[in-house]
C-alpha cells in the first residue's frame, strides 16, 4: 500500500513523497521553544499562540497514524535569470516562487484528489491535508521522512532538486510503515550563510526572522527597520538569496507545472512600472497570487524601499514624488524616506560632476 500510494503521488505531479510517523523527537520541541524564547519569530505571533502543537503532529489531527510527505517543483520555466534581475537596481526582484498562481491550492488540490484515490482503493479513512497553511513542522517531518534533509539555511534539500519546491502533507489514519530519514549533505559549506544579505542566518540551521528579508517584505506588517533597508536592494517580496548560491540547487530542474509560469511579466518588471500600479490594478493583476496575501499598503511600501536603492534618477523622484501624499502612514513613511536618499544621490553625483569639470 505504502509503494502504491507514494507511486501515486507521483502520478499526481509532485516530485517526491515518504511516509514518516506523526511524532517528532523532543530535541525539536526544544529548539523550537529556544527560537521562541529568543524571539526570532518576531510579530508572527501565530508561532507562539501554536506553540508545542507545531511539533505535535498527533495533537493537530488526533487518530493520525502516518504523514504523507510530498515535494512539488516550483521554479518556473523561462524566468528572467534572477541574478540578473538582482544585478539591475531598477528592477523588482521577487521570489520566484510567486511568479506565478498560489501554490496553496494547486498542491492542496492535488492532496485532496490522492486522498480520494486512497479511499477510493483501500476503503474510507481519515485524512487532512496540509499546505504551510496549519501549525506543521513541515521541514522537520518531511526529513524525517527521509524527502530531504535540513539545510543550513533551515529548508529541505534534496539531491535532486536543492531546496527549490514546495511541501505539502497529507494526515492519514492509515498504518503506513515510515521511511528512514536520510544523512545531511551539507558538509562544511556556509555559503548560504555567508550570502544572506541581512545576517539572519544563524548558526545551527536557524533563521532569525526579524533579520530576513522574506519576513520583512512579506510578514511584517508595520514599518522595515531603517538599518536593514540598505540592505533589502530591490527584493520586493521575499528573497532567493540563500537558494541561489546553494552548491546543491545546480541540479534543480524548472517546473513544468503549468500554474507556476510566470504571470504579467513579473520575473522583469521595472520598481517604476510597479509603483505606478493604482489599488484596482494590483487587486486585479495579483488575484490568485500569493503576492495578494500582503495588500496594497506593503506592496507600495516595499516598492518605495526599492526605489530608495536604485541608482539616483529624476524619474524615480517623480515617481516617489507622486506618493508622497499617500493616504497611507506607512507607505508615507517609506516614500519620504526613499526621497530623501534618492535626493542625496542625485546632489552628490550633480557634486560629482562639478568637481570632475573644474578638475579640482
Amino acid at each position: 500500500m505504502a509503494r502504491q500510494i507514494k507511486a501515486w503521488c507521483l502520478e499526481s505531479g509532485f516530485a517526491g513523497a515518504r511516509i514518516t510517523r506523526p511524532e517528532l523527537p523532543a530535541a525539536a520541541a526544544e529548539r523550537l521553544c529556544a527560537w521562541l524564547d529568543a524571539g526570532h519569530h518576531g510579530e508572527m505571533d501565530y508561532m507562539a499562540r501554536h506553540g508545542l502543537l507545531r511539533v505535535r503532529p498527533a495533537e493537530l489531527v488526533p487518530d493520525t497514524l502516518s504523514i504523507i510527505s510530498v515535494r512539488m517543483n516550483y521554479w518556473p520555466e523561462a524566468a528572467a535569470p534572477a541574478g540578473e534581475v538582482l544585478e539591475d537596481a531598477t528592477l523588482a526582484y521577487l521570489s520566484r516562487y510567486a511568479l506565478g498562481r498560489d501554490y496553496h491550492k494547486v498542491l492542496r488540490n492535488r492532496l485532496q484528489k490522492l486522498a480520494e484515490r486512497i479511499e477510493t482503493n483501500y476503503g474510507s479513512c481519515g485524512y487532512r491535508a496540509f499546505t504551510d497553511s496549519a501549525p506543521v513542522a513541515e521541514v522537520s517531518l518531511a526529513a524525517q521522512g527521509g524527502l530531504g534533509w535540513r539545510g543550513k539555511h533551515s529548508l529541505l534539500l534534496t539531491r535532486e532538486q536543492g531546496s527549490l519546491f514546495f511541501l505539502g502533507e497529507l494526515f492519514t489514519t492509515l498504518p503506513l510503515p515510515p521511511d528512514p530519514a536520510q544523512d545531511a549533505h551539507c558538509g562544511r559549506c556556509t555559503r548560504c550563510i555567508d550570502a544572506c544579505p541581512t545576517g539572519a542566518i544563524l548558526p545551527g540551521g536557524e533563521v532569525d526572522a526579524r533579520r530576513c528579508i522574506s519576513y520583512l517584505t512579506i510578514e511584517l506588517a508595520g514599518s522595515i527597520p531603517l538599518p536593514l533597508r540598505p540592505l533589502i536592494g530591490n527584493r520586493v517580496y521575499g528573497c532567493d538569496d540563500c537558494q541561489l548560491v546553494c552548491p546543491w540547487n545546480r541540479f534543480a530542474t524548472p517546473s513544468g507545472e503549468e500554474d507556476f509560469r510566470v504571470r504579467h511579466g513579473l520575473d522583469r518588471a521595472g520598481l517604476v512600472e510597479l509603483f505606478a500600479w493604482d489599488e484596482e490594478t494590483f487587486r486585479t493583476r495579483m488575484a490568485g497570487s500569493p503576492i495578494y496575501r500582503i495588500g496594497y499598503e506593503r506592496w507600495l511600501r516595499n516598492l518605495a524601499v526599492g526605489l530608495g536603492n536604485a541608482p539616483g534618477s529624476a524619474e524615480i523622484v517623480a515617481a516617489l514624488t507622486e506618493r508622497a501624499d499617500h493616504p497611507s502612514a506607512l507607505v508615507r513613511e517609506h516614500v519620504g524616506w526613499a526621497l530623501a536618499v534618492q535626493k542625496q544621490k542625485l546632489a552628490g553625483s550633480a557634486g560629482l560632476g562639478v568637481s570632475c569639470a573644474t578638475g579640482q
